[in-house]
């Protein structure tokens, strides 16, 4: 095949870290509901495997995301609340974000496994989920 292969560990120093530092966050990425990633040096797309639930958006700084779900069963739209490195108070119409991952529809009881969802928040914003 005439492939030329360059072994980067003997590159310029500091390379390698990259490489490796690099292909760490790839894996931290796909350990969530992630099974597609476009990156460039200007942007990053990102697709997700469940529809019903969207990424979390922070609210002010390194305090809050609020992730929007959808209930699979009656399809009630729910707003939950992740508290990012300390408690913060509950914004209005928002849900606690549930200790156990298992949120349930306040409608209709069914539970949503919001357990992707708190890896991906906490990847994101470098602060664990506060319940």
């Amino acid at each position: 095949m005439r492939l030329k292969v360059t072994d980067f560990s003997k590159e310029p120093p500091g390379l390698a870290d990259a490489i490796r530092r690099y292909y760490t966050l790839l894996q931290m990425s796909f350990a969530t509901n992630i099974y597609k990633l476009i990156e460039t040096p200007a942007s990053q797309i990102i697709r997700f495997l469940s529809p019903a639930l969207a990424p979390a958006q922070p609210q002010a700084p390194g305090d809050v995301a609020i992730v929007e779900a959808t209930c699979g069963r009656c399809q009630a739209q729910l707003k939950v609340q992740a508290n990012l490195g300390q408690a913060h108070p509950l914004q209005q119409g928002g849900l606690p974000y549930p200790t156990d991952n298992q949120l349930q529809c306040p409608n209709c009881g069914n539970a949503i496994d919001l357990t992707d969802v708190r890896r991906q928040i906490e990847v994101q914003a470098g602060k664990p989920v506060v319940t």
